[in-house]
């Protein structure tokens, strides 16, 4: 994983340049105007960095961080920027991606990553369930997010069933 990692983060430097270029072909005080375009990409760049980051340190990466590893501003004021529910919406894809990872991981043979990914995920809604989120496209992602914790609650408590975990299973209340 460390090497795929990295080879990933190399990546993020041809990403860097095309933003680059992406940041002359317009006004910077029109940032909105065209957002549109390029809108999906930012939210899909979000995620992949995100979901690098969290397979380097299993932790979430803030939106700051995201913008320095894209090579764009965070704050609004300063010009092309990463917007807020951009960043949102990216996070929002990698509880997806992981929620597929938990299953993968089972098929692997990684029993402990589900627990983790489970931790990780729940921290995830409960930071969500603060946002007093619009009745939008974020709101729509948002509502998926519980089918993800769902999905994840399901594969730690089969593992615990099974006793293919002992944190699982002592975790869930359970004894072996």
């Amino acid at each position: 994983v460390p090497k795929k990692c990295q080879k990933a983060r190399e990546h993020f430097g041809t990403v860097r340049t095309q933003l680059e270029s992406l940041k002359t072909k317009f006004p910077t005080d029109q940032y909105y105007r065209f957002h549109e375009h390029w809108r999906f990409v930012l939210q899909r760049l979000v995620f992949l960095a995100a979901f690098l980051v969290y397979l380097e340190s299993e932790t979430l990466v803030t939106r700051e961080a995201v913008a320095e590893i894209l090579g764009i501003e965070a704050d609004r004021e300063r010009g092309f920027h990463l917007d807020i529910e951009d960043y949102l919406s990216g996070v929002l894809t990698l509880a997806s991606e992981l929620a597929r990872l938990a299953v993968n991981s089972v098929t692997a043979g990684d029993y402990s990553r589900p627990l983790r990914i489970s931790t990780f995920i729940n921290e995830l809604d409960s930071g969500f369930r603060l946002l007093n989120l619009k009745n939008d496209s974020l709101r729509k992602r948002y509502d998926g997010l519980k089918y993800d914790v769902k999905k994840i609650e399901e594969v730690v408590y089969d593992l615990s069933i099974r006793g293919l975990n002992k944190e699982a299973t002592v975790g869930a209340g359970g004894e072996k």
